[in-house]
């Protein structure tokens, strides 16, 4: 079996999806509504920003400001 090596960098953003707070403001930023955030977060198997932001493009659903 092979193991997974997760490299973590100090600088990423991460989304807590537990916190309702956070999740608002993500999707409102990621302009996507809270499902699809969610499912972004359950397909690219991450909260980490980068992450989801990369599934959400490749699936043309993002439309976000920097």
């Amino acid at each position: 079996m092979m193991s997974q090596k997760i490299t973590l960098n100090h600088d990423d953003e991460f989304i807590y999806v537990a916190e309702e707070q956070d999740r608002n403001y993500w999707a409102a930023r990621l302009g996507v509504s809270i499902e699809t955030l969610k499912s972004a977060i359950r397909a690219s198997r991450s909260t980490a920003l980068e992450s989801v932001k990369n599934y959400l493009s490749e699936k043309g659903k993002v439309i976000y400001s920097e």
